[in-house]
C-alpha cells in the first residue's frame, strides 16, 4: 500500500476550480461549457448571498477524462434524480408543492412594478424556500414566515391569475404547522411535526402501534418498516399505509425515475452494477421493502464501477419517529488517486474496531466489507440539494452491514467548494492564542477531513447491537438519530489523536488532531449557535450530537480543567488545555453512547440528549451573534447544480457536455418546468 503523508493528503483537496453560468431551459445560447483546459482565473465559488443563506458551485473534476458510456450513464441516473425532486416537496410538507408552483408562476409571469420593497421581499421568499425544499427552515425545522402581507400576496396572484387553494394560502401566514420536524418529548411528535408522512390526525402512539404489529420478535433482519409510505387513515377510520411505487403513491414521478434507471442499465460499466440497477427498478415498480433489501446487499457488493449513486428514500432524520426516509439521490465517480490513497482506512477497519475504548461484548469480530472512496459529485436531487452532506455511509440497515459491508464516500469536489469560499475572520474572532490560531490555519482544512473520514467508513461502521434488541428507532425512538452521529464523531475524535494515523501515512503530526479538538468544541459549544434564532432551542440532530459531546466533554473534564471558558475583554472562549485528558474523555463518551445503542436503554440516551443537547444559554447564544454578524459570512450554504446537456450528431448522441450556470433563481425555475411530475 502506497503511504501518504500530511503534505500529499493536504493537496488532493485543492485541485480543482469551478464556474457556472445561467439559462432558463437547458440548451440556451447563455451556457457556457467548461474544461479543465479553460478554468477562468476569476472562477466564482459564491454567486450570491440571502437571508442566512450563500450560494456556492462545485465542479465535476476529471469529466472528460470518463467514456461516452459513463457519461451517458451518469447523465441518466442525473435525470433519474432530478425526475423525482417533487416528492421531497410533498414529503416536507403537504402544502408545499402548490405553494411553490403558484410561487414559480407568478415570478414568472408578473408584469408589475418589480422595484418595490414588497416585489424583494416576495423574491426572497421564493429563494428561502428553493433552498429549504419547502416552507420550513431545513436545519432549525422552524416556518419560514414572509415579510410581505397576505393582501400584497393576493395581489400578485389576481394579477399573474394564479390559482392557490385557500388552506393552503393560511398555511404561508399562519401560526399552525410551525415546526417541520419536532423532537420535544413533551409533546405528541407526530402531531407536532409538519411533516407528510402521517396525516394530519395520526398520533404518535398510533403509529408506533401500528408498526409494533408488524414487527417479528427475534427477527435478526428485519425489513425496514414504514421506509417507503405515508400513514394514512382510511374512511372507516383505521390506519393503512400508502405506498411510495410506480403503482401508488408518487407514482407518476417514480414512473419517470424508472424511465430513466432503464436507460441506466443498459449502460451499466459492469454485471453486478445492471443487477443491482434491476433490484432498484423492481423495487420502485412494487414498493416491496424485502426487494430493498435485495437491492442494498446487491448495491454494496457492486464496488468495481467509476460510476456510482444513491438514489431514492433513505434518511430517516426528517421523520420524528425514524421510520420514513426521504427521497434523495447523487450521482458521483470515483476520484482515483484520491481513493486509492485513503483506501488504507478501510484496509484496516478491523484495527479500529478492536482498538476501540467501547465494551469488548460491542465490538464486531469482523467488520464485513467496508469500502471507501472519495468521490466527486456531478449532480444531486431531493433532500441532498441544494444544501447537501459532505460524507456518505450506507446502507443504513444494520444487519446489512453486519453481513455485508457498507459503503463510504467523501463528497470531495464538494469539500473543495466550501474550502474555496471560506470566508476570513472566524478563526481570529475564536480562538484565544496565536498557538490555537497558527495550528487551526495550519490544519484545520485537512484536520475536517480526515474527521469526515474517520466518521463515516470507521464511526458508523463500527459496535454491534446486541442480541434480542431491537433496531434503534424502535429502542432509541427519536433520539436515534442524534446518538448515532455522536457515536461516529466520537470514533472519528478518539482516532484523530492516535499515532496509528501516522504509522498509516494519514498524518505527519498529531497537530491535525490538536486542531480538529479545538474545532470541535469551539463549534459545539459556540459557533453553531448562530445557526439559530433568539429563543430556539436545538433541533437538528447533527447539530444536538456537536453539543452533546462537547458540553459533556466540558463538563466530564472541570475537575482537571481539561476545558477551560475563558473570558477576555466581554469575549468568552473555550480552551482545551490538555489533549491526551480530553482524548480519553472523547474514548469515555464513546464507550457510553455505544453500550446505549447496543443496550437499547432509551432512559440513558434521552437524558444526555436532552441534558447536553437541546438546551441554549442564551447570553452566549446573544454574544455569538454578535460577534459574527460583521464577519457578513450566512451560516448556511446552497449549491447551484452543474447541468449535463446531450450533444447530437443528427440522431447520434456523441457527447455529453457540462455547463455551470450561476444564477440560482434561473436554474430553480428551469428545474420546476422540467422536473414537475407531481400535481
Amino acid at each position: 500500500m502506497k503511504r501518504i503523508g500530511f503534505l500529499a493528503f493536504a493537496s488532493i483537496f485543492f485541485m480543482s476550480c469551478n464556474q457556472q453560468t445561467t439559462e432558463v431551459t437547458e440548451g440556451t445560447e447563455q451556457d457556457s461549457v467548461v474544461t479543465e483546459e479553460t478554468i477562468p482565473a476569476d472562477w466564482e465559488w459564491e454567486t450570491e448571498q440571502f437571508a442566512d443563506i450563500r450560494m456556492l458551485r462545485f465542479r465535476i473534476e476529471g469529466w472528460n477524462k470518463l467514456s461516452l458510456d459513463q457519461k451517458k450513464l451518469a447523465y441518466y441516473l442525473t435525470q433519474a434524480g432530478l425526475s423525482g425532486r417533487d416528492i421531497v416537496w410533498d414529503q416536507y410538507y403537504r402544502h408545499n408543492l402548490e405553494i411553490r408552483k403558484a410561487l414559480e408562476n407568478v415570478l414568472k409571469n408578473y408584469d408589475g412594478d418589480t422595484e418595490t420593497p414588497d416585489w424583494e421581499k416576495y423574491v426572497l421568499y421564493v429563494k428561502q424556500i428553493w433552498v429549504h425544499n419547502g416552507i420550513h427552515h431545513n436545519y432549525g425545522n422552524f416556518k419560514v414566515m414572509p415579510e410581505f402581507s397576505k393582501d400584497y400576496f393576493q395581489s400578485l396572484l389576481n394579477a399573474t391569475e394564479t390559482s392557490l387553494s385557500e388552506e393552503a394560502l393560511d398555511a404561508m401566514f399562519n401560526d399552525k404547522d410551525l415546526k417541520k420536524v419536532s423532537k420535544d418529548p413533551k409533546q405528541d411528535l407526530v402531531l407536532a411535526s409538519a411533516v407528510n408522512f402521517y396525516d394530519a390526525d395520526i398520533t404518535e402512539q398510533e403509529a408506533i402501534d401500528f408498526y409494533k404489529k408488524k414487527m417479528v420478535d427475534g427477527d435478526k433482519r428485519p425489513i425496514s418498516y414504514g421506509l417507503n409510505s405515508k400513514l394514512v387513515r382510511n374512511e372507516a377510520g383505521g390506519i393503512e399505509e400508502r405506498v411510495w411505487s410506480a403503482k401508488g403513491m408518487y407514482g407518476e414521478a417514480i414512473t419517470e425515475i424508472v424511465k430513466w434507471l432503464e436507460l441506466a442499465k443498459g449502460v451499466a460499466e459492469n454485471q453486478a452494477q445492471a443487477d443491482a440497477l434491476a433490484l432498484l427498478i423492481e423495487y420502485y415498480n412494487s414498493g416491496d421493502l424485502k426487494k430493498w433489501d435485495e437491492y442494498n446487499v446487491a448495491w454494496v457488493k457492486a464496488t468495481e464501477g467509476d460510476i456510482d449513486y444513491i438514489n431514492s428514500f433513505i434518511e430517516v432524520y426528517d421523520d420524528p419517529l425514524g421510520y420514513k426516509a426521504t427521497y434523495e439521490t447523487v450521482v458521483q465517480f470515483k476520484d482515483f488517486d484520491a481513493s486509492e490513497k485513503m483506501k488504507v482506512i478501510s484496509d484496516n477497519i478491523q484495527f479500529f474496531e478492536d482498538n476501540s475504548p467501547i465494551m469488548d461484548e460491542h465490538k464486531k469480530p469482523n467488520v464485513t466489507g467496508v469500502t471507501y472512496k472519495m468521490v466527486n459529485v456531478i449532480g444531486e436531487a431531493g433532500a441532498t440539494t441544494p444544501m447537501t452532506p459532505i460524507g456518505v455511509n450506507l446502507p443504513n440497515a444494520n444487519w446489512i452491514r453486519t453481513e455485508h459491508g457498507s459503503k463510504s464516500v467523501s463528497l470531495m469536489n464538494i469539500e473543495v467548494a466550501y474550502e474555496h469560499a471560506k470566508g476570513a475572520g472566524f478563526l481570529e474572532e475564536f480562538t484565544f492564542t496565536k498557538e490555537e490560531l497558527e495550528r487551526s490555519k495550519a490544519y484545520s482544512s485537512i484536520s475536517s477531513k480526515m474527521h469526515t473520514a474517520l466518521h463515516e467508513v470507521v464511526g458508523h461502521a463500527s459496535g454491534r447491537i446486541n442480541d434480542g434488541i431491537g433496531t434503534p428507532k424502535e429502542t432509541l425512538k427519536n433520539y436515534s438519530s442524534t446518538l448515532e452521529e455522536g457515536r461516529a464523531d466520537l470514533v472519528a475524535l478518539y482516532y484523530i489523536m492516535d499515532e496509528k494515523l501516522m504509522e498509516l501515512g494519514l498524518v505527519d503530526t498529531l497537530d491535525v488532531g490538536k486542531a480538529e479538538y479545538d474545532s470541535y468544541i469551539r463549534n459545539g459549544m459556540m459557533l453553531q449557535l448562530r445557526r439559530l434564532k433568539v429563543g430556539e432551542q436545538i433541533e437538528e440532530d447533527h447539530m444536538r450530537n456537536r453539543q452533546l459531546v462537547a458540553a459533556w466533554a466540558f463538563e466530564m473534564g472541570k475537575e482537571d480543567n481539561v476545558i477551560e471558558r475563558k473570558t477576555l475583554d466581554g469575549k468568552t472562549y473555550f480552551v482545551v488545555n490538555d489533549y491526551t485528558k480530553l482524548r480519553a474523555i472523547f474514548g469515555e463518551q464513546l464507550r457510553e453512547i455505544q453500550r446505549i445503542k447496543s443496550e437499547g436503554d432509551y432512559e440513558a440516551g434521552k437524558n444526555l440528549v436532552e441534558t447536553y443537547g437541546v438546551q441554549v444559554d442564551a447570553q452566549l447564544h446573544q454574544e455569538v451573534l454578535d460577534r459574527t454578524a460583521s464577519l457578513n459570512i450566512p451560516p448556511y450554504s446552497g449549491f447551484v447544480q452543474p447541468v449535463l446537456k446531450q450533444v447530437m450528431e443528427g440522431d447520434s448522441l456523441i457527447d455529453i457536455e457540462v455547463t455551470y450556470p450561476k444564477d440560482f433563481t434561473k436554474q430553480m425555475l428551469m428545474f420546476g418546468e422540467k422536473y414537475s411530475f407531481l400535481k
